[in-house]
């Protein structure tokens, strides 16, 4: 499905990304490790257009996508879920749910049918479609950043830290409903520092350290090598 092979990424003349190579495929959740400044947000916006490649590929489907704008991305299928959820605080849950499916200019009745199908997933959202989103709980916030970017009906979700200031049950619950997502032949990598709930749910993982590829394996092999979780900061 992706396939990043070798980028190398810079800001002004600081490298932040050296030959990364890593994979996703149908329906497969892929967790990225690594401490504060390894790379991993980098990575994601390499992946979808936000920061130019120096060298170094990303193919999706077949179509290499290194010249492409970060909405004709979108539009063939990627989307991406910044660290901070990045919703519309001002606008209701209904009209935040809307904007998902903008890329794809989808009209009244198809939108209408995304909202419902995605909301069907999160019972929590259809109660509050009339409330604002900026006055909801944090996970609530969090699963309405998943339906909207669902809204767009994507292949492959990418997702930077969706723990990040959620109380442990609701991080469970998140996770719970990513991995329902597999069964619908969606990819999923998800950048995590809380690994032992990522690794209790993804296939595979890549810890990064310092802007390159330090560990790859499957995520049994991870969670149980010390040197790859300790060696990038991240315990257990």
């Amino acid at each position: 499905m992706l396939a990043v092979r070798d980028i190398d990424v810079f800001y002004g003349r600081v490298q932040a990304l050296r030959s990364v190579t890593l994979e996703i495929g149908p329906g497969e959740m892929v967790a990225l490790f690594g401490a504060n400044g390894a790379g991993k947000t980098t990575t994601l916006r390499a992946i979808t257009g936000m920061l130019p490649l120096t060298t170094g590929e990303v193919v999706f489907d077949g179509t290499k996508l290194n010249a492409m704008s970060p909405e004709a991305i979108n539009a063939l299928g990627i989307a991406h879920i910044p660290e901070g959820r990045g919703i519309f605080p001002h606008m209701t849950v209904w009209q935040n749910l809307k904007m998902g499916g903008y890329a794809k200019r989808l009209k009244a009745g198809p939108l209408a049918e995304q909202v419902d199908r995605v909301v069907g997933l999160f019972p929590r959202l259809k109660e509050r479609l009339g409330q604002q989103a900026g006055t909801m709980s944090g996970g609530e916030q969090q699963m309405l950043a998943i339906g909207r970017a669902l809204v767009g009906s994507p292949r492959l979700l990418l997702l930077d830290e969706p723990s990040h200031g959620l109380a442990p049950k609701i991080v469970q619950e998140v996770f719970a409903l990513l991995a329902n997502l597999r069964t619908e032949g969606m990819g999923l990598l998800v950048v995590e520092q809380y690994a032992a709930v990522a690794l209790s749910v993804a296939e595979r993982g890549y810890v990064l350290d310092r802007g390159a590829v330090a560990f790859a394996g499957d995520a049994e092999s991870i969670a149980s090598d010390p040197n790859a979780l300790v060696g990038a900061y991240l315990g257990a």
